[in-house]
């Protein structure tokens, strides 16, 4: 099912293509689901084009599956669930059996269920990891995009300290639309990449490094104080908001 935002369905109906008593049946969603330890937004999809995202990280597997089995009962055909370890995933198989159908990552901990939306995105959306240790924040970013329907690479094990591995993805860094660039130790992936890209550049901070590092602070904060410029950052070791924020540049006049 393709995505419908509220002004689409309304547009559809003045161009005559949908019925009113469809348009209003489409409309109709209760705007929020409560389930006592949540307060499940239903109508997330119309307004913004799409549904509620469940961060795994906090909530009970019971929790996890009961959002989402919830979000699809509202006519949400594709659903992602953030953060979630393969003890808590275990336990979501088990309680999804012979009801939801979806796909596990366990490296960047994304569950995916109804698989991804098909890519209508202006571009493609170049994924760019510093380090092999790097790799799981960089899958999330990547996988995110793709779910929300965007077509990308990943470029793993690009950092600077091997410069020419970089060098030799020039012709996808130039022709990428959105870059996100994922780095931990000192962080200087981003302003490179910033420094030969002509499109946005979204630096992801990595929790990567020895102790100097700070957890991702060093990175964070050598990726706020870059010089390239069109680049901007999200928190540290966050992959989704990345992946989310390169999907909607993505998609910018569509």
């Amino acid at each position: 099912m393709e995505r419908r935002t509220v002004v689409d369905i309304l547009e559809e109906v003045a161009a005559g293509t949908l019925a009113p008593a469809e348009a209003a049946s489409r409309l109709s969603v209760e705007p929020i689901r409560d389930l006592g330890y949540a307060q499940v937004d239903l109508q997330r999809e119309e307004r913004q084009g799409v549904s509620e995202v469940i961060y795994g990280a906090g909530k009970t597997p019971e929790q996890i599956a009961g959002i989402a089995r919830a979000l699809v009962a509202a006519g949400q055909t594709h659903v992602l669930a953030t953060r979630v370890s393969p003890e808590k995933e275990r336990a979501v198989a088990g309680l999804l059996a012979g009801k939801l159908d979806y796909e596990y990552h366990e490296a960047s901990g994304l569950i995916v269920v109804g698989g991804d939306h098909e890519p209508s995105g202006i571009g493609r959306i170049l994924v760019a990891c510093a380090g092999t240790s790097d790799l799981p924040v960089a899958e999330e970013a990547a996988l995110t995009a793709r779910f929300l329907g965007n077509d990308v690479e990943l470029a793993s094990d690009v950092g600077v300290a091997g410069i020419h591995r970089l060098l030799a993805r020039a012709d996808d860094i130039a022709s990428a639309s959105v870059i996100v660039a994922v780095a931990g130790m000192e962080g200087a992936l981003a302003s490179v990449v910033g420094g030969m890209a002509s499109a946005p550049v979204i630096a992801v901070p990595t929790s990567v490094g020895y102790g100097a590092s700070y957890g991702g602070l060093a990175a964070l904060l050598a990726m706020l104080n870059s010089c390239a410029s069109g680049t901007s950052v999200v928190n540290v070791d966050n992959g989704f908001g990345a992946g989310y924020q390169a999907h909607l540049i993505n998609h910018m006049g569509r």
